[in-house]
């Protein structure tokens, strides 16, 4: 179940309550308010596929996405194959990042924050030479 403010931004943006569900790339699912999703496949309608690359990502992201909606408890199905990718067992964690929500396993979610924190520098650098600066 989703908590309440989740569910209450969900609701507001996409009052009927469907949502994307899909892989992402670090072996959690990501899930999408329909507005987001429709500039998600938008920016996929303008690839390359001719390039091998961009198909396996395309196949992957976007092949791999489901539409579920979301009952007025705030209560979605996960497909069994995500469940699966995700290694969704018993105890989750649902993580607000920007204009999506991931639902991860709760280990793999930590031992995710845990190679990020040994990273830190490392990320920071990459983002800064790629002309990306944030703010703390």
């Amino acid at each position: 179940m989703l908590p309440p403010e989740f569910r209450e931004e969900i609701f507001r943006l996409v009052p009927d309550g469907r949502i994307m569900l899909t892989n992402n790339f670090d072996g959690a699912i990501s899930g999408y308010p329909m507005p987001e999703w429709e500039q998600v496949e938008a920016s996929f309608r303008s690839g390359n596929t001719l390039i091998p690359g961009f198909r396996d990502i395309e196949r992957f992201f976007i092949a791999g996405a489901t539409e579920v909606t979301l009952d007025k408890q705030g209560r979605v199905l996960i497909p069994p194959y995500l469940r699966t990718y995700a290694a969704l067992d018993k105890d989750l964690v649902l993580a607000g990042v920007g204009t999506k929500f991931e639902i991860w396993d709760q280990s793999r979610f930590e031992e995710r924050l845990r190679q990020t924190a040994a990273n830190f520098n490392a990320h920071m650098d990459t983002l800064a030479a790629s002309g990306i600066a944030l703010r703390f």
